[in-house]
């Protein structure tokens, strides 16, 4: 594990209750691996289910927790980033709660601060919802996805 739930603040600039990920699991410069645990009172969790608000959010936290680990590896700050779009998403189930998912980031492209990335959320190995997004940093604050 690369990064403990107890360390993501490190890694994101979001703050409780706005973080939907719990660890980073994997890592290398193109690809990122998040856990999380949706429980009962996190946000976007209704019904016994992770909203498509949750779903939407993890996927771009995910990319962030991956970028934000490798500035804090080459000591930069952790940068800000914003959605910029979203394509082709597909949500074919909602994650029960109380139940771990994970979720899959692959960095198609990069240019200067834009770039476009594949999300995939499974639980229990099933593919639960995917999409890309298109995510731009802040030049002024740190690394490139």
């Amino acid at each position: 594990m690369f990064v403990s739930q107890n360390e993501i603040s490190n890694y994101l600039p979001q703050r409780p209750p706005m973080i939907f990920v719990d660890s980073l699991i994997e890592y290398n410069s193109s690809l990122y691996i998040s856990s999380f645990l949706p429980q009962k009172n996190t946000l976007f969790c209704q019904n016994g289910f992770f909203e498509e608000s949750g779903i939407i959010e993890n996927m771009a936290q995910t990319a962030a927790l991956g970028v934000g680990y490798d500035a804090v590896q080459n000591n930069k700050p952790v940068p800000l980033g914003f959605i910029g779009a979203i394509k082709n998403l597909s949500l074919y189930q909602l994650p029960k709660i109380e139940n771990t998912i994970s979720t899959k980031v692959t960095v198609l492209h990069t240019v200067l601060n834009a770039s476009i990335v594949k999300a995939e959320i499974f639980q229990f190995e099933k593919l639960m919802a995917e999409g890309e997004l298109k995510i731009f940093l802040n030049p002024l604050k740190g690394a490139e996805l």
